[in-house]
């Protein structure tokens, strides 16, 4: 009897038992179909989450492993869309010919982005484990696709764009100019092209459609880059045209940018955009038709942006980046050969000047500085720039100067800053200047703040009041201070130069690399200061005291005094 109740009690929890698994197993399918039908909207289930959280990791990790070393990959498909137009193409796209892009005219047409679709994940962990995969997490920048007739429209009549010049065949090779086929010794064999100093726009944004943290995702974007050519843009108009018509694409581009939403973020001070030319000729003050350049800076929106020009002016929110050089390398082995190989250049000249001189400008110094190369004989080489067959727009003819000279004398000219001390520098050339205006204060991202280690400085005036002698000055410095001041020269090279937009250098940071690098941390501390409750408006665009002294106070004053 007590082993039938016992067989009777197992035989009923056995029941129990298949009912319970039952119902558990009808559940679970129950939940993954809820999930299923409802995951688009809502995410995943808590039962699981888990796997999501996995499977997403593991998605991550694999998006980084998988390029190849030392390079970044594009971020996650939940992050950026797969959205590709002529915007990114290449511009030009032929080498060593002028490739002008469609006749599709685009005037108001506006391109947008394909929407971007986030996974939403119930549990935030997944998005914060993503940025600490993300290799890109705070550099991502976000491009403007603005209407062609701001950029790519600009360079349609490329004979027009500068006045004196027939600019056309510097548009080849994506703004790097013509090959340069025959090196002559002088130069290495590969990489050295014509460049035009004013084609910065086209070479900056062509890095840019390279650079390795691009997203289609505006609201990602660390910052905003706007691909405005906008020293090309006023150079078709500078002599012989009323203010209206130098001013109207900056009136038309604010005007557009305002109504963007990536705008209204930060009200613009999240966007750069990069300046070929002179910051004085977007400073224009009145609306006098004799007034040299555009209104563009003078703009209360482009206020709130940061531009980055070739020269910049006493506002805190313009910054001044190297004129491109004729060399442009596709690798860094390239930049190391080169170094090596002007390391153990001989120099047969103390000092060598490649310019002209400007009699109708009062102050400036370069009559006295030709005249005392000329009277320094096989001391001084002098490069005239004036004379017929002008051989300083031979890239061979410049280098071949500059690598032979031990200094280089960089005068002001029609503005204070010069190519010329790019060039130099490119040959291992100490700089020597005469106004702290025309390296000091500009490109503070890029040389070091102690000038003498690497350049000389002669007041202007000390020149002009015949109190100096150049030649006296500079055979004052020893052997040891000249190489220490040439391997410093040497360690600028890679930060001057710009890469070939169709490749990247990898082992160094060069001039695009530093300017983007420094704008991410100018925009950040923008965001934290808003973050803080603090005016954004407060420094960001201002006239700076420090550049201010620094234009007109030299000669009497040390410049030591001055710093």
């Amino acid at each position: 009897m007590e082993k039938m109740m016992i067989g009777k009690q197992q035989s009923h929890n056995r029941l129990w038992f298949v009912v319970l698994v039952s119902f558990v197993f009808c559940f679970v399918l129950l939940c993954l179909d809820y999930s299923v039908l409802t995951g688009a909207n809502h995410g995943v289930s808590f039962l699981v989450h888990g796997f999501s959280y996995a499977l997403n990791t593991q998605r991550t990790i694999q998006l980084v492993a998988i390029d190849k070393p030392c390079e970044v990959t594009a971020p996650p498909s939940i992050f950026t869309s797969n959205h590709t137009d002529k915007d990114t193409q290449d511009f030009p796209v032929r080498e060593n010919n002028v490739t002008l892009g469609n006749n599709v005219e685009e005037e108001d047409k506006v391109q947008v982005p394909v929407p971007v679709q986030v996974q939403q994940v119930a549990d935030k962990k997944p998005s914060r484990d993503w940025e600490r995969e993300d290799p890109c997490s705070g550099k991502y920048i976000y491009v403007h696709h603005l209407p062609s007739r701001f950029n790519d429209n600009v360079l349609k009549d490329c004979h027009k764009l500068i006045k004196w010049f027939d600019m056309c065949p510097s548009l080849m090779n994506s703004g790097l100019g013509p090959k340069i086929e025959k090196p002559e010794g002088v130069l290495s064999h590969r990489s050295w092209f014509e460049t035009n100093q004013f084609m910065l726009e086209i070479i900056f944004h062509q890095r840019i459609k390279k650079y390795k943290c691009l997203t289609n995702n505006s609201s990602m974007a660390s910052a905003i880059f706007v691909p405005f050519y906008a020293g090309l843009d006023i150079g078709r108009y500078l002599w012989g045209f009323n203010t209206s018509l130098r001013d109207s694409s900056g009136y038309d581009l604010v005007n557009w940018l305002g109504k963007k939403p990536e705008w209204k973020r930060m009200w613009g001070r999240d966007h750069f955009f990069v300046a070929g030319r002179i910051a004085w000729d977007f400073r224009r003050q009145t609306g006098d038709q004799s007034d040299w350049g555009s209104r563009l800076m003078s703009l209360p929106e482009a206020m709130n942006m940061t531009m980055l020009s070739i020269e910049s002016s006493s506002w805190s929110n313009e910054f001044a980046i190297p004129y491109p050089t004729y060399f442009h390398p596709s690798n860094a082995n390239e930049v190391i050969s080169w170094q090596k190989r002007l390391r153990n250049q001989e120099r047969r000249y103390l000092f060598s000047f490649a310019g002209a001189p400007r009699p109708i400008m009062n102050d400036s110094i370069r009559g006295e500085i030709i005249n005392q190369c000329l009277a320094s004989k096989n001391s001084c080489k002098l490069l005239d720039c004036k004379s017929g067959g002008n051989k300083c727009d031979n890239p061979v003819e410049v280098i071949k100067v500059f690598r032979d000279s031990i200094f280089c004398l960089q005068p002001p000219g029609d503005s204070y800053s010069r190519r010329s001390t790019f060039d130099s520098i490119l040959a291992g050339c100490i700089p020597v200047f005469f106004h702290p205006y025309s390296a000091y204060a500009q490109y503070i991202w890029y040389f070091p703040k102690n000038y003498t280690k690497y350049s000389v400085y002669i007041p202007a005036n000390d020149i002009k009041d015949g109190r100096v002698s150049i030649h006296e000055a500079l055979s004052q410095f020893s052997k040891g201070q000249v190489s220490a001041m040439r391997k410093q020269v040497l360690k600028l090279i890679p930060k001057v130069i710009y890469a070939d937009p169709r490749s990247r250098l990898k082992r160094f940071e060069d001039a695009f690399d530093i300017a983007v690098k420094r704008v991410l941390e100018r925009v950040e501390k923008v965001r934290k200061d808003i973050k803080k409750g603090k005016d954004p408006s407060v420094d960001f665009a201002v006239e700076n005291s420090w550049k201010l002294k620094l234009t007109g106070a030299v000669g009497d004053h040390p410049l030591e005094q001055i710093f």
